[in-house]
């Protein structure tokens, strides 16, 4: 690249000095895999579905807070504890920046995955959002009937969604959702009372929606936290991690390069970087010429998505990508395919240290070096790693890259909204 290029070193930033909104981070309920290749392998079975969603081309509809981020074990990947109600009925939310929408499951629910579940009957600060409320469009709810009794009162807001490889029937209500020590008032989500379809790859307890929409936290707290966020994921082999949700501006590390933030109006939720290349060790990957280009009409260029487990490149570019790090481990006895990864070799063949970084370009002269974890994933019962990136599925999303978590893991991802910009900073969240 130029020598005028700004370089993301692999800079430790220190985490934010102690105060009331900085909290402590917990790991969901399960202890990870002792096989992170094979637990991996097993997550990004449902990418699929995710990368579908991705790829749509229909339109989407102050101070310091800091929430903890912990694996899951299901896509999306990570989860956010959460208060909903008063008294506060604590949730764990999975964690989305490509969503808008925040839902939790309720009480009574029938067909909702086996866990805790919100009980707005228990909440004196819950409300019921009429089909007349101005937030049941933004959540594709069912109008009105047109033949109301005027006299009567307003039937609850109604939608339904689909997620993944199921769909489920919510209601429209509000209140106060804490995040850390912040209380936000009357804050509209969607109450889930029945699920159909299997539940495996749905979230146990709700989700947070991170997304771009009018609907989203940051839209729904407007100035509090002034359109910016980061998270810090920590790594699928952690059990004990200070991996965090940092909301407003306030706090936000220093250290961090910025690329500038696009917007695709056909899927307006999502955040999208202007990637300009790859690199493998110091070697420049060649692509066909216009392989990264973002292109709204179509939905192409890149997505940086917390909710897809490992990261798809388009197929030019990802056959590209592979071809030079095969070429620079050189591996002996060649190399195998595992699960969605194609690029697998024999780690007792390969001198420690042998495989090269990989590097992505952006635009503002970002270059992100991925720590090697975060670019090869070892199998604890083999000698076996692979590269942990793969070919975007041809009948799914063709034409959509997509960064995904686990090329995340212990880097500081600044979203700026306001400001039209992403920004990365390398930090540790074991």
């Amino acid at each position: 690249m130029a020598a005028t290029t700004t370089t993301i070193l692999l800079l430790l930033v220190a985490a934010t000095a102690a105060s009331a909104a900085d909290l402590s981070v917990y790991h969901n309920v399960h202890p990870p895999s002792p096989s992170p290749l094979e637990s991996i392998i097993a997550l990004a079975r449902t990418d699929d579905a995710r990368l579908l969603f991705l790829s749509s081309k229909a339109a989407s509809s102050g101070g310091v807070t800091s929430a903890p981020v912990a694996s899951g074990q299901t896509p999306p990947s990570y989860v956010v504890r959460a208060g909903l109600g008063t008294p506060v009925q604590q949730l764990l939310l999975a964690l989305d920046t490509s969503a808008d929408a925040t839902w939790s499951h309720c009480a009574p629910c029938d067909t909702c995955p086996a866990g805790s579940r919100f009980i707005p009957a228990s909440s004196s600060s819950y409300a019921s959002l009429p089909c007349a409320s101005d937030w049941c469009p933004l959540f594709d709810g069912q109008p009105c009937p047109a033949s109301q009794d005027a006299s009567a009162p307003l039937p609850t807001c109604a939608f339904s969604k689909p997620f993944a490889d199921t769909a489920f029937q919510a209601s429209l209500g509000s209140d106060t959702l804490r995040l850390g020590k912040d209380a936000i008032a009357s804050y509209a989500f969607g109450c889930v009372g029945a699920v159909t379809g299997p539940t495996t790859n749905l979230p146990k307890q709700g989700l947070l929606g991170l997304g771009r929409g009018p609907m989203s936290l940051l839209s729904q707290t407007g100035s509090r936290y002034n359109g910016v966020f980061s998270y810090c994921l920590p790594s699928y082999r952690s059990y004990y991690f200070s991996g965090s949700l940092r909301l407003g501006a306030a706090g936000q590390p220093r250290n961090v390069r910025y690329t500038p933030l696009l917007t695709n109006p056909h899927r307006p939720s999502l955040y999208y970087v202007n990637v300009t290349g790859l690199s493998v060790g110091r070697t420049l990957v060649k692509v066909p010429a216009g392989s990264f280009a973002f292109d709204p009409a179509t939905g192409a260029g890149t997505v940086i998505d917390s909710g897809t487990v490992i990261t798809r490149w388009t197929a030019p570019v990802y056959a590209a990508l592979s071809e030079e790090f095969r070429r620079q481990v050189a591996a002996p006895s060649g190399y195998t395919s595992l699960g969605a990864f194609d690029t697998c070799f024999n780690t007792d063949e390969v001198a420690a240290g042998g495989a090269p970084a990989v590097t992505l370009h952006m635009d503002g002269g970002v270059d992100l070096t991925l720590p090697m974890e975060n670019t090869l994933i070892h199998s604890s019962a083999t000698p076996l790693a692979c590269l942990a990136m793969a070919e975007a599925p041809q009948n799914v999303n063709a034409v959509v890259n997509v960064v995904a978590n686990l090329q995340q893991q212990n880097v500081r991802v600044v979203v700026d909204v306001a400001g039209s910009r992403v920004g990365f900073a390398r930090e540790p969240c074991n």
